[in-house]
């Protein structure tokens, strides 16, 4: 089974490609592609977890693998889709993708692991109970790592 196969995209954000985007081969930059999915999982924890103060707190990547798998166009209309697939003490791993919204087709697809941080106390933190609860429930299954 494809791992693909597995996991439920239920956080879908549009984007907007902008001039600056594009590179002089004609299509999206590759490092562009992290600004979406930057876009993609700051929207997902404002939208999904309760009491964000990003003023106190981040989320920082600690790991991330990309697939490119198909070239992005200045004129494609683009989504990126984001959903948590394991939550720990400190840490919880995301899937993303980047879509063409018109074809369907997977652009390219990431994998990270995000750590909770406290900007106050400048060291990593535990995901806060009521956003691993929320999460959860968006997502429709206790994603708690045993």
């Amino acid at each position: 089974m494809n791992i693909m196969d597995e996991i439920s995209f239920k956080h879908t954000i549009p984007l907007q490609l902008r001039a600056n985007d594009i590179d002089r081969f004609g299509h999206i930059n590759n490092a562009v592609y992290f600004t979406f999915y930057d876009l993609g999982k700051t929207n997902y924890i404002e939208t999904i977890c309760p009491n964000v103060n990003w003023e106190e707190e981040a989320i920082v990547v600690v790991e991330i693998n990309v697939v490119f798998k198909s070239q992005i166009f200045g004129t494609d209309h683009i989504a990126t889709q984001t959903a948590v697939t394991a939550i720990g003490t400190k840490s919880f791993e995301l899937a993303q993708r980047v879509i063409d919204v018109s074809t369907g087709e997977e652009k390219c697809f990431c994998r990270s692991t995000m750590v909770t941080y406290d900007l106050i106390q400048h060291k990593s933190k535990p995901v806060p109970q009521d956003w691993v609860e929320a999460i959860c429930n968006f997502e429709g299954k206790d994603l708690r790592k045993k």
